[in-house]
């Protein structure tokens, strides 16, 4: 059975031999909506939960407006224009709008990469900076939330008379579901806050994990810190297989991205009766497997539905290699899994430790391998499992060690399936 799997830019085929039983997983096809446009507009114009946009807006000097990073295929230059011409509209001057790429602790955005965000032409007009988590003087202290996280958040969104947030809506390996709050926090947050979203104190949880809605603690302590920073208005996208608009979710943030997460929840599910041998999977292809710290998501998504001690091989171009600099000399530090978990239990939380440790815990439970060729050589024995430069040999490789009848899942698109097992109730 050949296969093609969603890997850098161009994708890879691979080719699964006879004696193993296949099983490919994809997201069920959300069709298209007809016309994007049209959808952008009916959403601005009768949104989930508030008054229109164009209401809203009416009256106010200034906007931001918190956008995904290159690290998101969000449609920014599909869905900025509508919004940006709804303000403009309502009075508020383009010198009052504020686009804030909301990097959390990823690296600022490259002036081409700004490009490729916005287009030439809204970076032409209107202010468009990244996030930085690290300046601490950038951020307006709000307090602390009810469970004690301190929560620090872009002076530039507080200070703006309309808060507003575009996103789309997948399978998040800790909140359940991407979108919605998330572009306030950790997206638009301080370092301390964003160390204690992703300590401990919520990575070791069973509910924060994907698909975990809405009773998810980590969902609910961003719901907080949203509210504390007057998240306003949100303009959240469902996605197609090939990343079209299928439906446009705009409104009250907390109704619109409920409403959001079912449709998404139902679109993306991938039913399984029983726990596979092994899982190869990817983490869906440029952009989001330009590092290995992004990559990681690909792994837990597929956790769910391979038996304890079962194989999963990850195919990740990791084309930056393994990712930022904290999290490339935290990946350095450790031998094995059980040595990562015992430290983050122990030790102050240090930046981009959480997708180790969440790495660490799929690693307790089955044996990885990994297809990163943009891993450089030197860092390949840090990884937890064999490394290989191209997938079909990395397939070829999984399956000469499986038995004839062994069952394994593909996973083509990997976090965009969000696949469960049925006796588990879902």
């Amino acid at each position: 059975m050949k296969v093609t799997l969603a890997f850098g830019r161009d994708g890879a085929e691979i080719d699964i031999p006879a004696h193993v039983h296949a099983s490919v997983l994809h997201a069920k096809s959300a069709e298209a909506a007809a016309s994007a446009d049209a959808a952008l507009a009916e959403a601005l114009a009768h949104p989930i939960g508030t008054p229109s946009l164009l209401e809203l807006a009416r009256g106010k000097k200034t906007a931001a407006i918190s956008i995904c990073d290159i690290t998101r295929p969000a449609p920014n230059r599909i869905v900025l224009p509508h919004v940006l011409r709804t303000l403009e509209q309502a009075g508020v001057p383009r010198a009052g709008v504020v686009l804030l790429i909301a990097t959390g602790l990823h690296r600022a955005a490259t002036p081409q990469e700004l490009l490729e965000i916005v287009g030439p032409d809204i970076l032409g007009q209107y202010a468009v900076v990244s996030h930085d988590a690290r300046d601490v003087s950038s951020h307006l202290d709000l307090g602390t939330t009810r469970s004690g996280t301190h929560v620090l958040i872009d002076r530039r969104f507080i200070a703006s008379d309309l808060h507003l947030s575009l996103g789309f809506i997948e399978p998040h390996l800790m909140l359940g579901f991407s979108g919605g709050r998330k572009l306030v926090a950790p997206g638009l947050a301080g370092e301390a806050t964003i160390k204690r979203l992703h300590s401990p104190f919520f990575m070791r949880d069973p509910q924060v994990v994907e698909g975990s809605f809405p009773d998810n603690p980590l969902h609910r302590e961003l719901l907080e810190i949203a509210a504390m920073a007057r998240h306003d208005f949100i303009v959240d996208v469902a996605l197609t297989r090939s990343r079209q608009i299928a439906r446009v979710f705009a409104g009250e943030p907390t109704a619109a991205h409920a409403a959001g997460v079912e449709f998404v929840r139902q679109a993306t599910l991938a039913l399984l009766a029983a726990p596979v041998d092994a899982v190869v999977t990817t983490s869906a292809g440029y952009p989001l497997d330009l590092t290995y710290y992004q990559s990681v998501k690909g792994v837990t998504a597929a956790s769910h539905i391979v038996k304890p001690g079962g194989r999963i091989l990850l195919a990740a171009a990791c084309q930056e290699g393994l990712g930022s600099p904290e999290f490339t000399n935290f990946v350095r530090r450790f031998p094995d899994a059980q040595a990562c978990l015992d430290t983050t239990e122990k030790e102050p939380v240090v930046i981009d430790q959480w997708q180790l440790e969440k790495l660490a815990l799929v690693a307790s439970k089955a044996s990885l391998a990994f297809c990163t060729p943009g891993i450089p050589l030197a860092d390949r024995q840090y990884l937890w499992g064999p490394v290989f430069d191209r997938p079909d040999e990395a397939v070829a490789a999984l399956c000469r060690e499986l038995p004839h009848g062994a069952h394994v899942a593909i996973i083509p698109e990997g976090p965009y399936v969000f696949s469960q097992l049925a006796v588990a109730g879902t």
